[in-house]
């Protein structure tokens, strides 16, 4: 045991001479004081030798030394990384430029809806929201679409194969049915949102898109006020002296139920391909609320009436912009995001 006190003290002595001198000396120490067969391990290998009554005090002993190496190591270490830190930055020229970054821009769907949204909310509608995920009642049946209704073929629907009453919606008029189940009346209200349908992909129709619809439930409320909205709407959007008109039509959630065409802004109304040489472009469907829907909402029909309408973003966004395939838009191709960097 003497000889190996004698050995401890010689190695601390050499310890403590040590100078912090470089990585390859550090790891050299590693590898003699600490390695797999460096000092410390064939030290403790010793311990068999000492006689029993002396084991404890030897132990402590080579617990010390332990400490001791392994202390030594890690100041050493942390003075080579921080001297190299400090260099490091010392050849840093801060005069110099910072990298570039990038700037994103916002997307076209959304430049147009958020020019929508903000035309609308002049007149007083708020935003509301609603789930892309919806059940029948609020899709369908109390938009007056009962099981087996006709319209029902009219949007080719994506069901939830484990819960056939569950699908993806294919308007936003959910949000319609959800608002006048829960708010107070009067409801001023336009919901702009994703919506999916089973359609095949082309350059001019997707299998999701983006709808804004808008609804209006007040006492007294007329087919007028619906027009006298569109208008201010239409007007906003393409100019004072765009030409507009109203078609009937049938919804089954509206009655009397209309589409609002515009005068093709690409051919000035002369005829064209975009608007099949008829020199209009039919942009939205609207009507006033069905009597059946306000009662499936528990709203007295014989004391408030309303309009709904509603209308798709990628086409109207397609003209604005001169874009000539839907698909754009979700293929996020960079090159084609670059080029809207400003708002509408």
């Amino acid at each position: 045991m003497e000889q190996l006190l004698q050995q401890i003290a010689t190695y601390k002595q050499e310890i403590e001479k040590l100078a912090n001198d470089g990585t390859e000396a550090l790891e050299a120490y590693r590898i003699k004081f600490l390695g797999t067969k460096g000092i410390v391990k064939n030290l403790f290998t010793e311990m068999k030798n000492v006689a029993a009554d002396k084991r404890k005090e030897f132990g402590l002993v080579l617990n010390d030394f332990k400490q001791l190496a392994e202390s030594k190591y890690e100041t050493w270490k942390q003075t080579l990384e921080s001297n190299s830190s400090a260099a490091a930055a010392s050849t840093i020229d801060v005069t110099l430029p910072g990298d570039p970054l990038p700037l994103g821009t916002r997307h076209p769907i959304n430049l147009f809806l958020n020019h929508v949204i903000s035309i609308f909310q002049r007149l007083g509608f708020s935003v509301a929201e609603g789930p892309e995920i919806e059940d029948d009642w609020h899709n369908f049946t109390a938009l007056n679409l009962p099981e087996h209704h006709p319209a029902r073929d009219m949007q080719d629907t994506f069901y939830i194969q484990q819960k056939p009453d569950v699908l993806l919606r294919t308007h936003t008029s959910n949000t319609q049915i959800r608002a006048m189940e829960q708010n107070p009346l009067p409801i001023r209200i336009i919901c702009p949102g994703r919506v999916y349908r089973n359609e095949t992909v082309s350059a001019r129709s997707h299998c999701f898109f983006h709808q804004i619809e808008g609804l209006y439930i007040d006492e007294n409320v007329s087919f007028a006020d619906l027009k006298q909205t569109l208008y201010f709407f239409v007007q906003e959007m393409y100019g004072k002296d765009i030409k507009v008109r109203f078609r009937p039509s049938y919804f089954p959630f509206t009655e009397p139920s209309a589409e609002m065409d515009i005068q093709c802004q690409i051919c000035g109304g002369e005829g064209c391909a975009v608007c099949k040489r008829t020199g209009w472009l039919e942009i939205l469907g609207c009507g006033m609320v069905h009597p059946k829907v306000l009662e499936n909402c528990k709203i007295d029909s014989n004391k408030y009436t309303g309009f709904a309408f509603g209308m798709g973003i990628e086409r109207p966004a397609l003209l604005k912009y001169g874009i000539n395939d839907i698909r754009l838009f979700s293929e996020n191709d960079v090159r084609f995001l670059r080029q809207f960097t400003s708002a509408i």
